[in-house]
């Protein structure tokens, strides 16, 4: 066995490493998520949450595309597969959560604070980060399209972790009702154009 394989089978476990990782932290994030949105009732922590297990599930296709690693005809299939798996949970997401924050916004249905909520989101944009850098290095290192479109899902969840944060607080702090519906319908775009992406399989390093 070469070198340079046994150097690549190396940063494969790393990878996968990094998908057990991603799946304990984000089943937690997102019964946190989904829980404390349905106790407050507040649609930008439900959608957080839920989106929380999306990327559950990116870890579970991306730990599916290292075991086969070494085969790259199947690892050339399962990458787009990956990503067209991910990115139908998306266009989902995206669905649900537009109707809900508009049906909110009609109803002037006002969430109740949640500090839990306030807090999953800064905890959020500390990990985050630290998270996908090392998703970034694992997936350059093995030319994955599939990895390093899991490693910009992981970028995508610091952003919806600002928006849902300015949504919180503005709801807690100045009483701004509206804020956590619209903080909602301001992830749709966002998560809309990540599951189109994973749909046509599309990733940013293409």
């Amino acid at each position: 066995m070469s070198e340079v394989t046994i150097a690549r089978q190396a940063i494969a476990h790393r990878g996968k490493h990094l998908e057990y990782f991603t799946i304990a932290w984000n089943t937690l994030e997102g019964l946190i998520g989904v829980g404390a949105g349905l106790f407050a009732g507040s649609i930008s922590l439900v959608g957080f949450g839920m989106d929380s297990f999306i990327e559950v599930t990116s870890g579970a296709t991306l730990l599916w595309r290292m075991s086969v690693d070494k085969d790259v005809e199947r690892r050339e299939r399962n990458e787009k597969l990956s990503l067209r798996i991910v990115g139908i949970c998306f266009i989902a997401l995206a669905l649900y959560v537009a109707y809900e924050a508009i049906s909110d916004l009609a109803r002037k249905s006002a969430p109740a604070h949640s500090i839990p909520g306030i807090a999953l989101a800064c905890v959020s944009l500390v990990v985050m980060p630290i998270l996908s850098r090392a998703k970034k290095k694992v997936g350059n290192a093995l030319g994955s399209a599939a990895m390093n479109a899991d490693a910009r899902q992981t970028d995508f969840c610091v952003y919806l972790s600002v928006i849902l944060l300015a949504g919180l607080v503005l709801n807690a702090a100045l009483g701004w009702w509206w804020a956590d519906p619209v903080a909602a319908l301001i992830m749709v775009p966002i998560v809309a154009k990540e599951g189109v992406d994973g749909i046509k399989a599309r990733t940013c390093c293409e």
